[in-house]
């Protein structure tokens, strides 16, 4: 299935437990269609959303709101059923909101160009937590829920591990030469994999996050601008040429590309509820929504490379290293820079 969203669309979500998918765009949109197996999409919402791009989406609360981050700085939640706003923070960052991701049921975490990630706490209605972890933006991140602690990747070439019950960056990698552009938890905890700027793969053992553990260059010199787990040996890549690639870990190969969105760059994956679907964005600016299935067939038995790499970190502690203080890498900023506002005040959710 195919979806014209007529503009250049930033993100991408699934309804946690219903055929909806919505769509964040370029020119501050929020879209949100009905999709199934035999019938065309239908287009439920298109909300001018923000006065700048709509970089972020998500459903929240179970899926009665849609989040929205924009680089105009205010974070939106918007009602699925009537389109009506729910609640507007026109400061929630001193600069373009560039990431959201789900925590916990009542928890959002929410990163900006600056390299600043703030939680918001749905219950008691306020920003709970802030870490300034980056240099650069932030350009994804993944929640741990078993030990409370959020991954984030940055234009600076670092991931973080940030506590949300200590409430500090615990720990920080080394600057890679390359910007990580995304994050998946993978092999039952033991390993974080990023992708980069140039294609690369960095793969950090968990507990020992200075330095990465192997590195797997057969997708270069495509950056992976997405990365989907899609269980804990195999990750979906979306890359810059276009192709979305069925990608082993430990042992690290291509399986097989799986499909071709377009010539142009993907920008973001996501899973439909039910695992039936895979959708992907790219600037060809279309929202196409695949049949997993007929993409993963056969896949088991076909591998395009064979760089197999043994896996000697098994159960390593959990270590937390401080942070050190650490000059600034030479990134390329991500286009369209927010605004520099005041400080966020803390009466998000208010209204929720």
């Amino acid at each position: 299935m195919e979806i014209n969203l007529g503009k250049l669309p930033f993100d991408v979500d699934f309804h946690p437990s219903s055929s909806l998918v919505t769509a964040g765009l370029i020119n501050g949109d929020l879209h949100l269609y009905r999709y199934a197996a035999d019938s065309q999409p239908q287009r439920l919402l298109e909300i001018h959303a923000h006065s700048e791009s709509c970089r972020a989406v998500r459903f929240i609360d179970g899926g009665r709101a849609i989040l929205t981050g924009s680089p105009d700085c205010s974070i939106l939640a918007t009602d699925v059923e009537t389109g009506s706003v729910i609640a507007r923070l026109e400061d929630a960052h001193e600069a373009a909101v560039n990431r959201l991701v789900n925590l916990t049921e009542t928890t959002i975490a929410s990163g900006d160009d600056d390299g600043c990630i703030k939680v918001w706490d749905t219950r008691r209605r306020s920003c709970c937590n802030s870490f300034d972890a980056h240099e650069e933006y932030i350009s994804d991140m993944t929640f741990a829920s078993d030990s409370m602690k959020l991954l984030a990747t940055s234009g600076d070439g670092t991931l973080s591990v940030c506590s949300l019950r200590r409430n500090k960056v615990l720990t920080q990698s080394e600057f890679s030469e390359d910007e990580l552009l995304s994050v998946v938890i993978m092999k039952n905890g033991r390993k974080v994999v990023c992708g980069t700027q140039t294609g690369t793969l960095l793969l950090y053992s968990w507990g020992h996050f200075k330095d990465c553990s192997d590195r797997f260059i057969n997708l270069c010199p495509n950056s992976v601008d997405a990365l989907l787990k899609l269980d804990e040996d195999r990750v979906i890549t979306g890359s810059e040429n276009g192709l979305i690639s069925l990608v082993g870990i430990l042992p690290n190969r291509v399986i097989q590309p799986i499909a071709e969105h377009s010539e142009y760059p993907v920008e973001r994956l996501a899973f439909s509820h039910d695992r039936k679907f895979l959708g992907s964005i790219s600037h060809d600016q279309m929202l196409k929504l695949w049949d997993l299935g007929d993409l993963l067939e056969g896949s088991g038995d076909t591998q395009k490379s064979h760089v197999d790499v043994s896996d000697s970190d098994s159960g390593e502690m959990d270590v937390d290293i401080e942070p050190q203080e650490s000059s600034k890498g030479a990134t390329r900023k991500r286009a369209n820079k927010g605004k520099t506002l005041q400080s966020a005040p803390s009466s998000f959710f208010a209204d929720l």
